[in-house]
């Protein structure tokens, strides 16, 4: 299983449909057990029904869905999305589906580029394109019954994506560093400048501002002695 990356002591989730060919799945199993060893495990589970399976988020190291022959899973996004939920940060997600090679709105089945889209969404990365194939004549008669999908345009593309190496909602304790304050009161700085706009002294006067400025303070003292 080294396509896929699997190694021993991993945990390996198979997602499988009914076009899937019972016996594929157990050779499948089969040889995944084997590369995990007694350390790992695999999970088998049809892709209707993942949603409402009870697997813990980040149990996964690695997921294989669709890829075995004539096999014609279409993920939807409810599944793509639970699919990253279950994956490990980090884990790898392998995954063939069938994609019509026209562009198109309202196409179905979607069109390669569509499902890279919807791999992105799902909050996968790093999508690559591992394989590109037309179906045999047999084989795309019975995809496209099982789609509904009357074009000749039908491929099956396997592709593989990787999830973060993070959780969404994942949180790090900041250190922050505040400098110690002083128990003792500073006197606050003054700017000399603006000091000085409000010192007044003898030079800064003239001789009639002195003048001026004393008969104002005998008519002020005149004023508060007729009070008194």
């Amino acid at each position: 299983m080294a396509e896929y990356g699997i190694c021993s002591g991993h945990w390996v989730a198979v997602i499988w449909d009914q076009t899937s060919s019972l016996e594929e799945v157990k050779k499948l199993v089969v040889g995944l057990q084997s590369a995990v060893g007694a350390g790992g495990h695999v999970a088998v589970e049809n892709v209707e029904r993942l949603i409402l399976s009870a697997h813990k988020e980040s149990s996964f190291d690695v997921l294989v869905s669709g890829v075995l022959p004539g096999s014609a899973v279409v993920h939807t996004s409810e599944t793509l999305e639970e699919m990253a939920r279950i994956l490990k940060p980090g884990g790898k997600f392998h995954l063939a589906e069938p994609v019509v090679t026209t562009s198109g709105n309202n196409i179905k089945p979607r069109s390669k580029s569509k499902l890279s889209s919807a791999l992105k969404l799902s909050g996968l990365v790093e999508i690559t394109e591992v394989q590109n194939e037309v179906l045999a004549s047999e084989e795309a008669a019975t995809v496209k019954q099982l789609l509904g999908y009357q074009g000749d345009d039908l491929v099956r593309v396997q592709m593989s994506a990787k999830k973060p190496n993070f959780e969404v909602g994942s949180s790090a304790q900041l250190k922050l560093s505040f400098a110690k304050k002083s128990t003792h009161a500073e006197k606050p700085l003054v700017d000399p400048n603006a000091a000085k706009l409000w010192t007044l002294s003898a030079n800064d006067m003239n001789d009639d501002d002195v003048v001026s400025f004393a008969n104002f303070i005998d008519r002020w003292l005149a004023k508060l002695t007729i009070l008194r």
